[in-house]
Parts: C-alpha cells; structure tokens; sequence
C-alpha cells in the first residue's frame, strides 16, 4: 500500500522520505510556501499522514478536514498545534499530534538566558559598552547592578515540559518558583497557587503554556495591573497569549521593568514595532528552541510517530483525543 504524505513544513523531500528509513511506500506531497490555501487544501485531500507548517502559518481548519476524513495522523512538527482545528479532527475521527517535549531544553536555557540578561541589564550593557561607555566618569557600571536570580520569585505559567524544565533549572539557582497549571503537578519545591497569586506574588513571569481558545489573549491589561511594579515578562511560548498592545503600554509605563520576547502575536514582527526600539525588551526571532540538538531530536520524534501510524500501532502525543491503532 502507497501511503500518500502531505507535508506543509518547509522540509525537502528527501528529509521527508527519510522519516519512514524505507520501511514503507510513500507518496509525498510537498506545499509551497505560504500564503497557498488551495495547495494546502489539494495536498491534503486523501492523504493518509499530514505534516503540519512547523511556521504556524498553512492552517489546516475544518473546510480541509472534511476533505481527509481517511487520514491516519496530522502530525505538528512543533509542540504548538494551533494551526489546527484539532477539536474538528476530533469530530472526524482524525488524531492530531504534537512534538511534546523536543525542545523543552532548549527554550528552558534561553529562557533562563532572558532571566539573566534582563536582571543584570546585559544587553544594555553590551550596547552601552560599545558605544564607547566607561569612561572615568561614567556611571554605566552604577547603571547595571542588577540583582541575583537566587534572589527573586519566579511564577511559571504552564508546568508542562519546558516549564518544569526552567523550574529544574531555577533549583539550581535556589529562586522561589510558583507555578499555575491546569494540571497539578509533582516537582518539589515549585508551589502551585492560582493565576492572580501568581501575577501578584512573582518578580518574574515566564509563559509556557500551549495557545489554545483558553489562552488566547491570557496577559492582557487586567493582569498587567495585577503584576508588581518592575517585574519581568518572558514569553517563548506563543505570541497571541500576550496582549502585545497591553504589554507596550505596561513597558511604557513602567509598571514592567522589562521583557524578554521570542514569540510575538504576528510574525515575523513588524518593523515598525515599538518594540523593536526598547532597550529593555530582549527580543528574539522565534528561535528559543533552535538548537542542533533539537532539531535533530524533532525529526526523530515526527518520523517514529508517522511510522508508528503506518504499523499499526497509536500515536504517541495525541492532543485531540482521538484514539486510534492497537491499544
């Protein structure tokens, strides 16, 4: 049997085939970048496996669903999976996966990176270092004391595998960690308390948790108000969970001290941002997880899942619900 693959990442063809290390008879379909709707919709239609735009920009909604109602898999190469309509695959029986975890250790150390940096005034320094600052009158070393990591409580939003991968790591550090999860979860010495406690209590919050009609929208000026004055944002999760508008006025105002930025509500981002020109914001292109260990590991991770589908057998990661294969 030819399984026919539809592939909405920007892959080449062979990196495609190799996932399946021809064990299987594919048919793959590669989309052209976007914006190409209908490409994706004629891609899509009949295919067996579908591998989603690991951009988060080809949407797979339900007017494509409807046209792969056979399909065995549509597999996010990403941890986010917004760029589905997974509860209309639920209701077609189709299973959507993510890639759990694949980059938890690598969005972990640059959050910690924006931690850092945003307490001890790093980049600005570095700025400030070579536009010719500290000079003997200077006051810019006066200008970076910044305080200790050991020192500061950090709320985490979403102790899912990247957030208790910086919780791990903030152990280290001796911080008070609080967290707020749908999920109780078990990690000593992180404190589960609500949202509110959390925005309150917390001299920095870093954001970890999946985009999805809950979150949408999750920071907004409510919270903002609700924060202490001169704590920390750190978002590498998803854009849209900030209210991007909120977060520049909160900066404007001093009410946030600072921000460390690697996702954004439309990306890329505009280059007329008012961001792009705040020297307390780190900002980064969507590339807290861009390591060589993690791309490696996310191939790993799609094709063991494809495969796993073509055999018989459940995928693993499944957001949606769907239960497919042998149990």
């Amino acid at each position: 049997m030819h399984a026919r693959v539809a592939c909405l990442s920007p892959y080449d063809e062979g990196s495609v085939r190799a996932m399946f290390q021809g064990r299987h008879q594919v048919d793959i379909v590669m989309v052209p970048p976007p914006p190409a709707q209908p490409a994706v919709l004629a891609a899509c239609t009949g295919a067996d496996l579908v591998i989603g735009d690991q951009r988060h920009r080809h949407r797979v909604d339900r007017s494509v669903l409807e046209r792969m109602r056979g399909c065995k898999l549509v597999q996010m190469p990403s941890v986010g999976f917004d760029t589905i309509d997974h509860r209309a695959a639920a209701e077609f029986g189709i299973p959507v996966a993510n890639a759990a975890g694949y980059n938890k250790d690598a969005v972990a150390d640059w959050t910690l990176m924006a931690m850092i940096a945003l307490l001890r005034h790093s980049f600005w320094g570095d700025r400030a270092m070579r536009a010719g600052r500290w000079r003997p009158d200077d006051t810019v070393r006066k200008d970076m004391i910044g305080r200790e990591l050991g020192a500061v409580t950090v709320g985490i939003i979403g102790l899912g595998n990247v957030g208790s991968a910086v919780a791990l790591r903030l152990t280290a550090f001796g911080s008070r960690i609080l967290y707020t999860d749908v999920v109780a979860r078990d990690f000593p010495g992180a404190e589960r308390v609500d949202l509110d406690t959390l925005l309150k209590q917390s001299d920095i919050i870093c954001i970890h948790t999946p985009l999805d009609v809950d979150t949408g929208a999750l920071i907004g000026a409510a919270a903002f108000t609700k924060m202490k004055r001169g704590a920390y944002l750190i978002n590498a999760a998803r854009g849209p969970i900030v209210d991007e508008k909120a977060l520049i006025e909160a900066l404007d105002s001093g009410r946030l001290a600072g921000a460390g930025l690697d996702v954004y509500e439309v990306e890329p981002l505009a280059v007329d941002s008012p961001l792009r020109t705040m020297e307390n914001v780190i900002l980064s292109p969507h590339a807290g997880g861009a390591t060589l260990e993690a791309d490696a590991r996310l191939l790993e991770v799609v094709g063991d899942n494809l495969r796993r589908v073509l055999e018989g057998n459940p995928p693993l990661n499944v957001v949606n619900g769907v239960k497919v294969g042998a149990q």
